[in-house]
Formats: C-alpha cells, sequence, structure tokens
C-alpha cells in the first residue's frame, strides 16, 4: 500500500463525535462516487470487488483502497474518506464496544446472530456509521481433523469429540489457551481433552501438515479455509454453537452511502452467498493465482447478478 494512503487515513478525522447528534440523525446520504474500502487479506479483497461490481452495476461510480489495520480504516469509513467496507457482525461489535467503552469491556459478540447485530448496530450508530442486513456467509473459527482420524473415530461434530473420550493436541495460535473460543471453550463447552496446545499458528500450513502428519489431532483454523482438501482435512461441526456469529455484513457510511439504493445493490448479494461458495472463491485466488477482481466478476455473473 502506497505510503501516502497510510499518511493520509492516519491523519484523517475519527468521524462524528458522540455529542453531535446532528452529523447522526442527518438523513441517509447517496453519494454517486463511492470509495470501497478492503482489509488486505484475499476474502476482504473479494468481497469489495464484489460489492464495487454490484454498485457500478447500479450507477454508482466507485473507486478501492486498500488499508489493512482496522485502526485506520474504520475512522476513515466514520469521516467518509472511505464510504463501504466488508466486515465480520461479532468481532466487529466487539471492536467497536471497545473503542467505545475501553479495552475491558465485556465483549458484546455473541454466537446468536440477532443479538450480536443489535449490540453493533448500536455501537455503529452514533458514529454514522450504517450496518447493513447480513447475508448466509459465515467466517467463524473453526476445528478441522484428518478426514481418516473422523472416519476412524466416527466423528463429524465436535460434540462427537468431547464424547470419544480420545486425547487431542490442537495446534492453534500460543493464544488458544486463553481465549474462550479455543482450548477453554473446547474443554467447558465440548468437554474436549485438550492435553496441550501446539502453538504453530492459526489455520497456517505447518499447523495443517501437523494434523496431516498424525503430530496433533486438530487445528484451529476458519470456516472458509480454502485449502484443508489439500492436506486432507475436514471440519467438525460446531454443534452447540461455542463460536461468535462472525457474518459478513457490509458497514457503510452513513451520510454518503446509507440511502437505499446502496442497501438494494449489496443486498443482492446475501442472497447467493454461502460460506461454501467464499471458500472456493478464496481457493481460487489462494490456490489458482486468480485476480481477487477477475473472480468476483466470473461469481456474480455465474449467480446472475451482473449483466
Amino acid at each position: 500500500m502506497p505510503a501516502g494512503v497510510v499518511l493520509l487515513l492516519a491523519g484523517c478525522a475519527t468521524g462524528p463525535s458522540l455529542e453531535n447528534q446532528g452529523s447522526v440523525t442527518a438523513p441517509p446520504g447517496d453519494s454517486k462516487h463511492l470509495v470501497i474500502g478492503s482489509a488486505g487479506f484475499t476474502e476482504s479483497d473479494l468481497l469489495a470487488q464484489m460489492y464495487a461490481l454490484l454498485l457500478k452495476q447500479a450507477g454508482y461510480k466507485t473507486s478501492m483502497i486498500t488499508v489493512a489495520n482496522r485502526e485506520l480504516y474504520e475512522p476513515a469509513l466514520e469521516s467518509g474518506q472511505i464510504d463501504v467496507v466488508p466486515e465480520y457482525a461479532a468481532t466487529f461489535a466487539d471492536w467497536l464496544n471497545a473503542k467505545t467503552h475501553g479495552a475491558d469491556a465485556r465483549p458484546v459478540g455473541s454466537p446468536d446472530l440477532g443479538t450480536t447485530m443489535t449490540a453493533l448496530r448500536e455501537l455503529a450508530s452514533p458514529r454514522g456509521l450504517t450496518v447493513l442486513e447480513p447475508g448466509r456467509a459465515v467466517d467463524q473459527n473453526a476445528f478441522a481433523v484428518s478426514a481418516a482420524y473422523a472416519r476412524e473415530h466416527h466423528l463429524k461434530t465436535l460434540g462427537d469429540l468431547g464424547r470419544s473420550g480420545l486425547k487431542v493436541r490442537l495446534a492453534a495460535g500460543d493464544e488458544c489457551v486463553q481465549r474462550p473460543y479455543c482450548e477453554p471453550g473446547l474443554k467447558k463447552t465440548y468437554g474436549i481433552d485438550v492435553v496441550a496446545v501446539d502453538p504453530k499458528g492459526v489455520g497456517t500450513t505447518q499447523a495443517k501438515q501437523a494434523v496431516q502428519s498424525g503430530r496433533d489431532q486438530m487445528v484451529l483454523t476458519t470456516t472458509t479455509d480454502a485449502t484443508l482438501d489439500e492436506f486432507g482435512l475436514v471440519l467438525l461441526e460446531d454443534d452447540k454453537h461455542l463460536q461468535n456469529a462472525d457474518y459478513i455484513v457490509p458497514v457503510v457510511n452513513r451520510s454518503r452511502a446509507g440511502g437505499e439504493g446502496v442497501t438494494k445493490a449489496l443486498g443482492k448479494l446475501n442472497d447467493v452467498l454461502t460460506t461454501a461458495d467464499l471458500a472456493s472463491l478464496n481457493r481460487q485466488v489462494d490456490s489458482w493465482r486468480r485476480l481477487p477482481e477477475d473472480v468476483a466478476r466470473t461469481y456474480l455473473r455465474d449467480k446472475g447478478l451482473l449483466t
């Protein structure tokens, strides 16, 4: 990313004051030139490209900007330097909650989508942000085992693994030993006997190879991981809903992109994009080395959303 972009965003205003109700309650805007933000990783790039293509078809001029740091792009979204970004409901709710109430604030994201969306919108609205409806696609933390291991022990869900009594070495980030969605949650919610956490990172090649080789029995990854098949791995269903509702949601600057036109254009994606679709799109970029814009355009045309 060009240094000028970083400097521009680092110096931007933090958006409407929480006391400035005029900025917050002004009618939704409908600017015809919109800036779409991406967080700089494959999935975010794909979603941003799909947003841009759908908005172009709806009559908007669009430009793209990549800002990998949420600490920079969220204030830029508030101030109107960025108009639209793809986000993750529970993660963004917790981030805004910490920004509003402090780093030690109790998390508001939860496994329940409705509860999470209510909390997210309550936090976003005073900042001049509108959170559009979530779609069907969700990028949550997930746990995978080798397909052979799953067959041998008749495992389809994390509940199955807990009931099996098997001892499990878990390949994950070193923070897993403290995070409630990881080792503590696996033990408390599922009764899984995690005997060790192998600190190889979240969904890294090394972590997957450790499970593929049998050194570890399970790996922490995500529901849209595009490479599980390459390592002979399968996801175990989170049947007791340990993970938060990180459904994909567009977040827009209300004063510039809060009108019906943007809502209608981006809402078309909600009816078609699934978690499996998103994993497939990630694979085309990460494994097949296709450009995100080309992958996004082909997908939207195949689904009848682009002419």
